[in-house]
């Protein structure tokens, strides 16, 4: 494969691996408006999020396993032109049940047929030694994919009142361009090539031997914490909105914000980590995760305060967008085969991802319970504690993996 060729299908795989994500995940923008389109409580937001998050749970392991066997081009396109159709009927506001299910449908086809072949295309996309890069390309990219679409319909929302149409004509906009992204994606990624011929001879027992490796349970910690920290920037918008008492879109706007400093932060992790270590600079922006959520539980509501809080939700996510572009690389450090790479990744993504399951309906149980500012301190403090425990995971893979293959 060329060189342009090569970058063409990086763009590619990461505008979908950003975009992809943005129905399910409607709420990091639009979290206020969509409960008074659908009219929602917060429990029945989180729970609708917790059913994409189990689907996509159990879709893991065995998404991976298929990554393993099958043409990503197939996987991927696939998945993209399910999801797009599926957002197409929800933009008419479904009843409750039927958005339960279409939220589980998405969690299946992002989890079993495009995250593991995302990951196996990414990690043959680059050397051994430039895995954190090619991660971090992927992240950024995937960031890029997220402000561009984000921007565009935020103005749009904003344009036609920030109501229910125009939030209807958002969702239908979103799920065009997904269909698009599938069709290019089976024109740019190639068949040939693709799969690792090692790994079609992976059998029952490599698979238990992936499971009986600490490494890809340590892995998995670190995915889990740092994805719950990632879970917990959605309540900035809603934060914003009822703690300091800004608009819709005022909210939507510091959303957005946010998620331009994805592309920054996933780039340099990705070459920072290359030259300093995976593992070293997991544990460092853990730390500073720990020190930022508890600024947060600990910080009153007060209009004084407003610039301070989003100079720590600067901070928070850049840590966890860098996190996000380097901890699958921790794959490659901690000397995961190349063969086994679906299957690992779908072993670390079904742990990782857990917080699809709980996190939303976790939020929204502590917003209803405890109103007003208090909830949201309830769900900093708790994640301060998670960071903490992926900080020590990160520790433990430094010493037991990085340094011991360094003396060897």
């Amino acid at each position: 494969m060329s060189a342009a060729r090569r970058w063409v299908v990086m763009i590619v795989l990461g505008l979908s691996g950003g975009i992809i994500f943005l129905l399910p995940f409607l709420r990091e923008v639009y979290y206020k408006p969509m409960m008074a389109a659908f009219g929602l409580t917060n429990t029945e937001a989180g729970v609708l999020m917790s059913v994409f998050g189990f689907t996509s749970m159990i879709s893991y392991f065995p998404g991976g396993w298929l990554a393993d066997r099958v043409s990503p081009r197939k996987l991927i396109t696939s998945a993209l032109l399910v999801t797009g159709g599926l957002g197409l009927y929800f933009s008419t506001f479904p009843g409750y049940t039927v958005s339960l299910v279409i939220h589980g449908c998405w969690g299946v086809a992002m989890s079993l047929l495009f995250w593991g072949a995302m990951i196996r295309v990414t990690r043959g996309w680059a050397p051994p030694d430039q895995q954190g890069r090619a991660f971090g390309i992927l992240e950024t990219t995937r960031g890029f994919g997220e402000i561009g679409a984000s921007s565009v319909l935020l103005a749009v929302f904003a344009w036609l009142g920030s109501g229910d149409k125009a939030l209807s004509v958002v969702i239908i906009q979103l799920s065009c361009v997904i269909i698009g992204l599938g069709i290019l994606s089976w024109v740019t990624i190639e068949d040939t090539n693709q799969v690792d011929p090692a790994a079609t001879k992976v059998g029952l027992a490599d698979v238990i031997a992936v499971l009986k490796m600490p490494i890809v349970w340590l892995i998995s910690i670190v995915v889990m914490m740092a994805y719950s920290a990632y879970w917990t920037s959605f309540y900035f918008t809603p934060y914003v909105d009822d703690v300091f008492l800004m608009s819709a879109a005022i909210a939507g706007a510091v959303s957005v914000g946010k998620m331009w400093l994805k592309p920054l932060a996933a780039l340099i992790a990705g070459f920072v980590g290359d030259r300093f270590g995976i593992a070293k600079s997991t544990i460092v922006l853990f730390v500073v995760l720990v020190a930022s959520f508890a600024t947060f539980s600990f910080s009153p509501a007060s209009p004084h305060l407003f610039a301070a809080m989003l100079v720590n939700v600067a901070i928070a996510s850049l840590a966890i967008f860098a996190l996000r572009g380097i901890y699958f690389a921790l794959l490659e450090e901690g000397g995961v085969p190349l063969a086994v790479t679906g299957t690992a990744g779908g072993v670390v993504s079904a742990i990782g991802f857990t917080p699809d399951v709980f996190m939303p309906v976790l939020g929204g149980v502590l917003l209803d319970r405890y109103p007003g500012i208090a909830g949201y301190q309830y769900i900093y403090l708790t994640t301060a504690g998670m960071c903490s425990v992926g900080m020590i995971a990160a520790i433990v893979i430094f010493r037991r993996f990085v340094v011991r293959k360094d003396r060897s």
